[in-house]
């Protein structure tokens, strides 16, 4: 039978404040259990939620951080694989930024073009041929 611990016993004053501080605790095997339970179809997601008088929206919450590995479980290999493209497609904004920069840069005479006899790099236009501001 899967248990969860409960803090202290909330007296019932009528008061939202006082039952506000204590919140319940689930360990992460507890949650992992329930999280496995319904992922193997032994039990309904209603049923569990019953049974362990919590919320959809706290059930849901746990399957995605099971997903993720964090109840010391190993991530699935789908989280795994959102987590390698959000990471790429935050490498592609930054480079994104970076060309759209140096483009830029280029326009305004503050760089210069590289050679093509294999050099990449962009290499700085001495001062004294850079364009001055300013209307002519």
């Amino acid at each position: 039978m899967l248990e969860y611990r409960a803090g202290p016993e909330i007296p019932e004053t009528g008061r939202k404040d006082l039952a506000m501080k204590h919140r319940r605790k689930f360990s992460n095997e507890f949650k992992r259990q329930v999280v496995e339970e319904h992922l193997s179809g032994v039990s309904t997601a209603a049923q569990l939620m019953r049974r362990h008088d919590i919320s959809s929206g706290l059930l849901y919450h746990w399957k995605e951080q099971y997903a993720k590995g964090r109840f010391e479980n190993p991530p699935t290999q789908e989280a795994a694989l959102e987590e390698r493209v959000r990471q790429l497609e935050q490498l592609v904004g930054k480079l994104t930024l970076e060309n759209e920069f140096l483009k830029k840069a280029v326009q305004r005479g503050l760089l210069s073009p590289p050679k093509r006899s294999g050099d990449s790099l962009l290499s700085i236009v001495p001062s004294s041929k850079a364009p001055k501001g300013g209307a002519s």
